[in-house]
């Protein structure tokens, strides 16, 4: 993906139930979903009668080793992935949200954006609320801790009533987990069954399928949109339909989120990445030695574009993996470095040749044009950039911090405008339609990123932190 620091997915979420090495399964989830948000992780557990959190800046083999998590006891555990905002990645706002309240104890985990963040806070301010973070899920917590409600689900039902947006959110208490999905299913949340050491059923939630592979749980089903799920000892989840569901699946996910061997919103990732490449060849082919891919995001795309087209398919940029965040300050100088060092071409392989680069979405366009001018200087004839998703054309509100609007490329330029912005000698971008074709149009999307048709309407939403 093109500028990864100016798009940024919030994070991925996961509670075990039922298990007595609930923090242990948590963990492995969280490392599986590690994609979803590099800069801090966290785990809260219960064992009955105390709750423990351990959270931290950094990733979650840097926040957790055996000693730490042979502390977090019990068989509840609820975790938690954060990519941070632009500006501020403080401790204070890793997550889980833990808090001490008139019923007990309380941790909550959250990934999404709800949209009426900025008057729920301030309301809650005007009634004496302090807050210590500047996420919107602290807002739940206040909501919760003022309801005059006698029980925790009951309180839940009421917080989630009074906030707007996107959000898959997973409770626990001291005895009991829950999960709530909003009514728009915007951002994933899955159901799996996982066995504990007495043979007894556990279970688990998480916003990916590949969590459940790893740990080795039986996907069960998707948390439908709008749906709770209770969890209680010795019960199966209690299911509650708490608003009627409008499903508008982020497409996003599709694009780039998700990792290639989950299933999301039903469908395998992967397969729908391999079929965006060959609808992308169908729409836009181009004369060509062979198709590369921009790693790790383009790679199924351009297996499908390579199939489709019959041009050979060759890894010829390489990946660092082992290239972390830089606190170095980012000039233009210092993020064109950044790129040289995730990302280096083999002049042996595609010297002298015409290549087609696959990659899933352009944000700026700064590193799209650095990776066309690192092939060129690898010693590439013609460099042809093809996009395996439309333009990138307003922000997202739901759980996408994407840049001011203005910030990105495609809402200010045409296509051939921004071809010559990243000095490509052609550029292509697989259409609404052909992106929609591709994931299948049995299913609702939310695809305001591309065509700024906005599920919440503009006017209603707030910018938050989260």
């Amino acid at each position: 993906m093109e500028n990864r620091e100016d798009l940024n997915e919030k994070c991925a979420v996961v509670g075990v139930f039922n298990h007595s090495s609930a923090s242990k399964m948590a963990f492995f989830s969280l490392f599986s979903m590690q994609h979803r948000g590099q800069e801090a992780a966290g785990i809260s557990s219960s064992d009955g009668r105390k709750m423990h959190t351990i959270k931290d800046r950094g990733l979650v083999t840097q926040v957790f080793d055996d000693q730490k998590i042979s502390t977090l006891n019990g068989d509840i555990a609820i975790g938690h992935t954060r990519y941070s905002t632009a500006g501020d990645d403080s401790i204070l706002d890793a997550q889980p949200v833990y808090a001490r309240y008139d019923l007990g104890e309380m941790a909550i985990v959250h990934n999404g954006n709800f949209t009426n963040a900025q008057t729920v806070r301030q309301t809650l301010i005007n009634r004496g609320a302090i807050f210590q973070t500047h996420m919107d899920t602290e807002n739940l917590i206040h909501l919760i801790a003022k309801s005059d409600k006698n029980e925790l689900l009951d309180r839940i039902i009421d917080g989630v009533k009074k906030v707007e947006g996107a959000y898959s959110l997973i409770f626990s208490n001291r005895d009991q987990m829950f999960a709530v999905r909003d009514p728009h299913g915007f951002r994933p949340l899955s159901l799996g069954r996982i066995t504990n050491s007495e043979g007894e059923d556990g279970y688990i939630v998480a916003s990916e399928t590949c969590a459940f592979d790893l740990v080795g749980a039986k996907f069960i089903r998707d948390v439908k949109p709008g749906e709770l799920l209770i969890f209680e000892k010795g019960k199966a989840p209690k299911s509650m339909q708490l608003f009627e569901p409008t499903p508008n699946h982020c497409i996003f996910e599709y694009v780039y989120f998700s990792r290639p061997d989950s299933t999301v919103f039903g469908k395998n990732v992967y397969k729908l990445r391999k079929e965006m490449g060959r609808t992308l060849a169908k729409e836009s082919p181009v004369e060509a030695d062979m198709v590369i891919p921009v790693p790790d995001g383009g790679v199924p795309a351009a297996l499908g574009y390579a199939e489709e087209s019959g041009i050979p398919f060759n890894m010829a940029i390489m990946r660092n993996h082992y290239v972390g965040r830089t606190f170095i300050e980012p000039t233009q100088e210092i993020r064109d470095l950044k790129v040289k060092m995730k990302l280096s071409p083999m002049s042996e392989v595609i010297g002298g040749k015409r290549v087609i680069v696959i990659d899933d979405s352009i944000v700026r366009g700064t590193t799209s044009r650095q990776i066309v001018r690192m092939l060129k200087e690898a010693g590439a004839k013609e460099v042809h950039m093809r996009i395996s998703s439309p333009p990138t054309t307003h922000p997202c509100y739901y759980g996408v911090d994407t840049p001011e609007q203005d910030k990105l490329i495609a809402s200010k330029y045409d296509i051939p405008q921004i071809a010559n912005y990243i000095e490509a000698d052609s550029l292509g971008y697989l259409s609404l339609d052909g992106l929609l074709d591709s994931v299948g149009r049995d299913l609702n999307y939310c695809t305001s990123c591309f065509d700024g048709d906005y599920i919440i309407e503009p006017e209603k939403i707030e910018t938050t932190e989260n």
